[in-house]
């Protein structure tokens, strides 16, 4: 892993004389959220994956908001000469990259986004239990209390994202122990999740409805979070947008343990 801006990242391929493509996460998972992805299309591009704030292997901020996040992003490409990039976002890295896409638009050539945090479904109500932990700070101890735990951990916090978990020890050590390793980590990532806010969603909608960004939206249709009607409240809200690929059954990180049905839409969208 290497390291700009604060943020550590993943970057791999050549990808020769073609746009970089960059690859955002959500909130409690990382880089390594793209592994598959990134192993099916690093011999054709150069694919950079940054862990968000607070994830990873990445410094946390003062500022965890959504255009706080969309900044740190801007930041790092800027350091590293990205741009302009085919942008990729799934969770929260997707209310990102509409930051980020709104603001920054000269920074993208095309944009993808899966399964995340549209409008007022920001966070999403069957992720609400968990925020109001945070809020209380009650949900990094009761998480630390439990690393040894990676079974129960992986059930509880991503059984309802994944299909199946074949090894929830490989996710924690992932997705959970970096952040809680972090002096400080647990309460950052409280924070973050805290000052993650549909005000801040619904502030861009005008800005959205002007995107012209090329824009492509690949939904699963099992995910108990963001439902498909939210993909299709991205279609008719950015102009951008060239149509909406359904992944039968995929669940929030569907991007992971189905990479092979999404990277077929990426090369062909990306022509």
């Amino acid at each position: 892993m290497k390291k700009a801006g604060g943020l550590a990242y993943r970057d791999e391929g050549s990808g020769g004389d073609g746009p970089v493509a960059l690859f955002l996460h959500g909130v409690g998972t990382s880089s390594h959220l793209w592994r598959n992805v990134i192993a099916e299309l690093r011999d054709e591009r150069r694919c950079v994956a940054p862990d968000l704030p607070v994830h990873g292997g990445s410094d946390a901020r003062d500022d965890l908001s959504l255009p706080g996040l969309a900044e740190a992003v801007e930041e790092f490409c800027a350091e590293l000469g990205l741009g302009p990039v085919d942008l990729v976002a799934n969770d929260t890295g997707g209310a990102v990259a509409q930051h980020l896409a709104v603001r920054h638009p000269e920074r993208l050539r095309t944009l993808t986004l899966t399964n995340c945090d549209v409008h007022e479904a920001t966070p999403p109500e069957a992720f609400r239990p968990t925020v109001e932990l945070a809020a209380r700070g009650e949900l990094a101890p009761l998480t630390a209390a439990l690393l040894d735990r990676p079974e129960l951990i992986s059930q509880s916090v991503y059984g309802e994202a994944y299909e199946r978990i074949d090894d929830p020890a490989a996710l924690v050590e992932a997705y959970v122990r970096p952040i809680l390793a972090k002096p400080g980590g647990g309460e950052a990532f409280e924070r973050m999740l805290v000052s993650i806010d549909a005000k801040d969603m619904i502030a861009i909608e005008p800005l959205l409805t002007v995107l012209a960004v090329p824009t492509q939206v690949v939904w699963g249709t099992g995910d108990a979070f963001f439902d498909v009607r939210w993909a299709r409240w991205l279609r008719d809200t950015i102009p951008g947008v060239r149509g909406i690929v359904e992944i039968e059954g995929g669940r929030l990180f569907f991007p992971d343990e189905r990479a092979a049905e999404l990277v077929p839409h990426l090369r062909s969208f990306w022509g």
